[in-house]
């Protein structure tokens, strides 16, 4: 990435130039910006792009995705944030351009992990899904083309010449005549081909336009994928600049947020308080793996890790953690032996004492609702994903929680991104910040690690830039490397 104080190459643009730019309300970012923009707006753009897939991400454990609370609940954060959504708007111009600048600035931050670069293409990819929805037919064709998909829409007579083929293979009632039907290469319409959703001929999918926005997404996930890929590469240039590292810092450790290792923690609990707090501070994740667990005595995989490493951030030593897991298992008829064979080591490995020695961090929500979904005889997940909603409030129910509060739960926005989060803000708020134990021991927040958000280099990001020449501008031109290299 190269800075320029003096070379400030500004696009001043008529409007059908400025048409020719950016001629949707979304797009597959296939070139990156080449322009100049200050230090100050490149952070103002990053944080509002943050902004919004926080938003994305929220809606999406809050409401079925495509209903119209969901619709009209993003469509509204969008509007707010000032990005582009709907077509035929005037003044769309810096709307677009902010959503095409902004998205490439992300990549920079969250190509830089595994973690990051799954949840930034899910967010990304529901925000295409949304914007798609709305795009009006007669404008379908034209972004395909724009997006490099080949993807033609048949002509009438071809549509009528198969129609009750179409209509036979396709999900749910569609009316033809209303709706365009495109021919598809057969390897891009695996996935409705696997569902049986698609009517098959000579080596191509006849798609309906309600179904190919599931090729759509596919091809985007793909390209995206490819293109953090690429960025990655460039990592260690963008990093060995002071001015952007920083905010990049900021900008990922947004999204993940603390960690909540066990270090300042460990010890801070004992054995025979764990029922007590499970009733009163746990997250409904957490107290239903407890409960599972004290009733059958065992836990699959999933959940033992995902229960294992929540308890060691609340403060559960390796030996009492060996005691407990031994002590439920015992309970189910497991031979002691037995288990000091096949789980003592997986329990040690989790807190670093084998294997590779990696201190295992408590699983966020978002990697519990993105990774290994539960499945039949698990009881790991998200209660608010994985969950049927009457079952969900059932459960909800039995914890005494009144209608109004369920209500409550159901429709809030999702501040909280981690059940070890709402483990420590439910004891601040019933010990008044004290902790679980009675004698004095050290404060209940974990020390963050080197370079995470809190540690003051990345707290401080945004005044640190704030405090730098705001006429210094980034270089956008020079970013193209980066991307492609």
């Amino acid at each position: 990435m190269q800075f320029s104080g003096n070379k400030r190459r500004k696009l001043k643009l008529a409007g059908d130039q400025k048409n020719a730019c950016y001629p949707h309300s979304l797009q597959f970012y296939l070139q990156p910006p080449s322009e100049n923009v200050s230090l100050i707006e490149f952070e103002n753009m990053a944080v509002d792009r943050l902004k919004l897939l926080k938003v994305v991400e929220n809606l999406g454990v809050s409401y079925v995705k495509g209903t119209e609370q969901y619709q009209n609940k993003l469509e509204s954060e969008i509007r707010k944030l000032k990005f582009s959504y709907r077509e035929n708007l005037e003044d769309e111009y810096e709307p677009r351009r902010k959503d095409h600048i902004s998205h490439f600035i992300l990549r920079l931050a969250y190509c830089q992990s595994e973690d990051l670069r799954r949840w930034f293409i899910q967010q990304e990819m529901d925000l295409l899904r949304f914007r798609f929805s709305i795009l009006p037919k007669d404008k379908i064709q034209s972004f395909l083309k724009d997006s490099h998909l080949q993807f033609e829409a048949i002509s009438d007579a071809e549509k009528t010449h198969r129609d009750q083929d179409i209509i036979a293979s396709s999900s749910g009632g569609i009316k033809l005549d209303l709706e365009s039907v495109y021919k598809v290469p057969f390897a891009d319409a695996l996935d409705l081909f696997r569902g049986r959703k698609v009517y098959l001929e000579d080596g191509f999918a006849y798609v309906p336009s309600k179904d190919i926005v599931a090729i759509v997404l596919n091809e985007f996930r793909a390209k995206l994928s490819k293109a953090l890929a690429l960025t990655t590469r460039s990592l260690p240039t963008v990093q060995s600049d002071e001015r952007l590292q920083p905010l990049l810092n900021h900008l990922s450790h947004s999204y993940t947020g603390q960690d909540y290792s066990a270090q300042g923690n460990s010890g801070k609990i004992s054995l025979d308080q764990i029922d007590s707090l499970a009733a009163k501070s746990f997250p409904p994740c957490m107290r239903h793996l407890h409960r599972v667990l004290r009733e059958n005595h065992h836990l699959r995989h999933g959940g033992r890790m995902q229960y294992g490493l929540f308890l060691k951030g609340i403060g559960l030593t390796l030996e009492q953690a060996l005691h407990f897991w031994k002590q439920e298992f015992v309970k189910g008829k497991m031979d002691p032996d037995k288990f000091d064979k096949g789980y003592s080591y997986n329990i040690r490995h989790s807190y670093g004492k084998e294997g590779k020695r990696t201190d295992y961090t408590p699983f966020s929500c978002m990697r519990i609702i993105l990774t290994n979904p539960p499945g039949q005889g698990d009881y790991h997940g998200c209660p608010f994903r994985h969950s049927d909603p009457e079952l969900l409030k059932q459960k909800l129910q039995s914890y005494k929680i009144s209608p109004a509060g369920i209500s409550e739960v159901e429709d809030c926005g999702f501040s909280l991104n981690h059940p070890n989060q709402f483990f420590f803000e439910s004891q601040r708020m019933l010990t008044g910040g004290k902790d679980p134990k009675k004698e004095p021991s050290l404060p209940e927040t974990p020390q963050p690690r080197p370079g995470a958000a809190g540690t003051p280099k990345a707290r401080d990001a945004p005044s640190t830039l704030a405090a730098l020449n705001s006429s210094m501008e980034v270089d956008l031109e020079g970013l193209e490397a980066y991307f492609s290299s």
